[in-house]
């Protein structure tokens, strides 16, 4: 059997991804981390070919570690990926396993390309991004390019409902509150700020109105590459409780003027927070990406799609395209190899295939 191991695997995304491999009944599935007793309750619930390791992927013996385990494929769980280096990925190339990651930090996506001649060299696939962004927004924008002759205008926007995330995830989102970063708008770099340019927006309904933010995501530096010629490309985030999203918009402006360093150091408290709130708040969440510019008859045009989650169904959605990419690798049905971001390797409806049984509901807008 292909062994795969999930680093993180005990963790939110970790144990969905590892429960949907598993599932497949093909593969030899690793829950791999620092607790090993997590790991074993994680395996021991799902069953199946899953199997704990202890295993810590910053160790400087971890490819030795994969080959052991005779790793196919590596999935990466185990954020913030924002303070991570490549540690891992690199790992994978020496130990010639495949890699995905489910990272969502900027500089951390856009940057895996530096690793491309070494991952040729081994013959093995790095990818990073097999996430919400900017793998099913890519996938997205490149469903409904093909209405246009010119991209103007990209704007998108993921509100969550009350069941909160992860820490390391909430930790990753939080760490650039106030903090400044590069947006493309009206075609030249301009500087935002996390957490901050606060709008009103609404969503399809039952989700409603939502207050969404500024966030420094990696599809600020990869879409205008991807789309060029587009001028602008701005993407916002919020939660379901409007005090929360409130809260952090006015702690982000406190970062700003240098009256505190980082929200950081309260994301476990926050993070507490929003679990004992969870019960109170709307099992709704929302993915929009739309559309300006030009169709093929030259007239201004705009689209729009818009991903409804209920049940508090959501927080599935960012493992989609990891798992969907996984089972393409592991059935040999990719070519690609090098290191690059999660975006042409996955279809929208291969993403969206993971998702069937869900509370999943699509909402399109059309001229």
């Amino acid at each position: 059997m292909r062994s795969v191991v999930v680093l993180g695997g005990y963790g939110n995304f970790g144990q969905r991804i590892v429960s949907a491999l598993a599932s497949d009944r093909e593969h030899r599935i690793f829950v791999a981390g620092r607790d090993l007793q997590k790991a074993t309750i994680v395996a021991d619930e799902i069953g199946s070919a899953t199997e704990p390791i202890r295993i810590d992927c910053q160790s400087p013996d971890f490819a030795a570690q994969l080959r052991r385990l005779g790793a196919m494929l590596v999935i990466h769980t185990a954020g913030p990926f924002q303070a991570q280096g490549y540690q891992v990925p690199r790992a994978c190339i020496e130990a010639r396993a495949h890699y995905i990651d489910l990272a969502d930090g900027r500089a951390y996506v856009c940057g895996i390309r530096d690793l491309d001649r070494a991952a040729k060299g081994t013959d093995v696939l790095v990818v990073s991004g097999a996430s919400s962004l900017p793998a099913l927004s890519s996938a997205v924008v490149d469903e409904l390019r093909v209405h246009f002759s010119r991209i103007d205008r990209i704007e998108h926007a993921i509100s969550s409902g009350a069941k909160p995330p992860g820490q390391a995830t909430m930790q990753g989102v939080l760490a650039y509150a106030g903090k400044p970063f590069m947006q493309w708008r009206n075609g030249k770099w301009q500087v935002a700020h996390g957490w901050q340019a606060i709008t009103r927006m609404r969503f399809p309904s039952p989700v409603g109105a939502r207050w969404i933010a500024n966030c420094d995501v990696p599809d600020l530096e990869l879409f205008p590459q991807r789309y060029a010629p587009v001028e602008t490309v701005i993407f916002r985030a919020g939660v379901g409780f409007a005090a929360s999203g409130l809260t952090v918009w006015i702690a982000s402006w406190l970062v700003r003027a240098g009256l505190m360093d980082t929200l950081s150091a309260y994301v476990p408290r926050l993070h507490r927070t929003a679990l004992a709130l969870e019960r109170f708040g709307s099992k709704w969440s929302a993915m929009q990406v739309k559309l300006r510019g030009l169709d093929h008859e030259s007239k201004q045009s705009s689209r729009s799609w818009t991903l409804l989650a209920g049940s508090n169904h959501g927080p599935d959605i960012p493992c989609f395209p990891a798992i969907a990419l996984a089972r393409k690798v592991l059935r040999n049905g990719i070519s690609n190899r090098g290191a690059m971001s999660c975006m042409g390797l996955l279809t929208l409806d291969e993403i969206l295939s993971i998702g069937r049984g869900l509370d999943l509901h699509i909402v399109q807008n059309r001229p």
